[in-house]
């Protein structure tokens, strides 16, 4: 840790070997680190960790739930573990899309799930300089703003969205296991609501069960996404194509700096702070007035800079949309008319309607045909920027998930005879 007192919260990701109710077979933790000066320790300091492990990826929620649990127990001891065990217990299971009541240790929580684990999660914008009390389970938390979790690399984060859409690997080096795991946990954001075909690990250290599995040798996994914090790991993954080097520190919840700013001589040994892409030209166009007033808001900070990040996530949001909307321009087409679908109710599945077969060369024509709003630097590099996504595992379950939701509908109608 870079701070002499004080508290932080991270996260990690594990595989989840033993564990059988994490049925995705990763476990997610969430960690409240406390450091305090210790004259009775050999090493001057009390160190005491509080860690709360979940199947689900809701960030916010569980920060908000260790930031509770852990002053508590830290100070009452284990009664306090085992009353939030109780509370935990008498909560309801969750249901995707409801707003549900978490009662824990003396709070009411107010709870809004996704749809689904790929749906983005957005406050309206009159909700963004005083939210209400309910939690967005999916976004991570807010504080650092996610302006100052990417102060290094703001003019280079339409790279990197398009090296997330590719389902390329980047490493993400940072001063802290809080300003890696925010960082990943915002990179995994921006791209929703296409679904990751990667792995993603917001914090790894080397003595994880995983680490030779994840860092070693070889080209990294397709789609992998950690943050590291020692300088030692950048020693083996030179041969990694893309690295983001933080440059925001956050010095414990106690100090004047809690909140975490960005810093022009931030410790330690590690790369200086900005993005690097080995390979990566760029495919579609900046908003550099965009990146003009997000600066600006950087630079002014309070609810400038909230009010930026907000527009920051919309940006990229709406990128992500204009991006799939001649995908779902072409996948229209591909749904069977009511005359094809009108099959007898109790015909056998392989007669039940389906989506035709996506076409590559068919898809191309309709993109050229009806182009996209999403500003490409040409049609050649737009023509290119498509090819290369559908050959993505990214794109195999996207068009998986349209799939079985297309054929849901046409079968429900079947039914009803529709």
């Amino acid at each position: 840790m870079i701070f002499e007192t004080g508290s932080q919260i991270h996260s990690f990701k594990l595989a989840a070997l033993g564990m059988e109710e994490m049925t995705s077979g990763f476990a997610y933790g969430y960690a409240y680190f406390l450091q305090r000066r210790d004259s009775s320790s050999k090493r001057g300091y009390l160190q005491r960790s509080v860690v709360i492990l979940s199947q689900h990826p809701f960030p916010s929620l569980f920060e908000e739930l260790v930031s509770i649990l852990a002053p508590l127990h830290l100070l009452h001891g284990s009664m306090i573990l085992e009353t939030a065990c109780q509370n935990i217990a008498c909560w309801s299971g969750p249901s995707l899309g409801s707003t549900i009541e978490l009662g824990f240790l003396g709070h009411a929580l107010q709870a809004s799930l996704p749809r689904t684990d790929d749906e983005p999660q957005f406050r309206e914008i009159s909700e963004i300089i005083n939210p209400p009390s309910y939690i967005l389970t999916s976004v991570p938390p807010t504080n650092p703003s996610l302006l100052v979790v990417f102060s290094s690399c703001l003019s280079s984060l339409w790279s990197i969205w398009e090296l997330l859409i590719f389902c390329e690997p980047i490493l993400i080096f940072g001063p802290s296991p809080r300003s890696t795991s925010l960082a990943v946990w915002w990179l995994r954001d921006l791209i929703r609501p296409i679904p990751l075909a990667g792995d993603f690990r917001p914090y790894v250290t080397i003595h994880d069960r995983d680490y030779t599995s994840l860092i070693n040798k070889s080209p990294p996994k397709v789609g992998l996404v950690i943050g590291v914090t020692n300088p030692f790991i950048l020693s083996v993954t030179k041969h990694w194509p893309n690295v983001l080097s933080l440059n925001w520190e956050d010095r414990g919840s106690q100090s004047p700096n809690g909140s975490g700013r960005p810093s022009r001589d931030m410790p330690g040994s590690g790369p200086v702070p900005g993005f690097k892409a080995q390979t990566h030209k760029r495919f579609t166009s900046k908003d550099r007035p965009l990146l003009k007033s997000w600066e600006t808001a950087l630079d002014k900070g309070g609810h400038f800079e909230h009010t930026a990040s907000q527009s920051l996530r919309r940006h990229f949001s709406s990128r992500t949309a204009s991006f799939l909307a001649p995908l779902n321009r072409y996948l229209h087409s591909l749904i069977p008319s009511p005359a094809e679908s009108s099959v007898n109710v109790n015909a056998p599945s392989r007669s039940q309607p389906r989506l035709k077969p996506f076409n590559t060369t068919h898809f191309l024509v309709s993109l050229k045909t009806h182009g996209t709003t999403l500003p490409f630097r040409s049609s050649t590099r737009q023509r290119e920027f498509y090819e290369r996504w559908l050959r993505t595992p990214a794109f195999a379950l996207w068009l998986a998930n349209q799939e079985e939701v297309v054929t849901g509908i046409l079968e429900d109608n079947r039914v009803r005879g529709v």
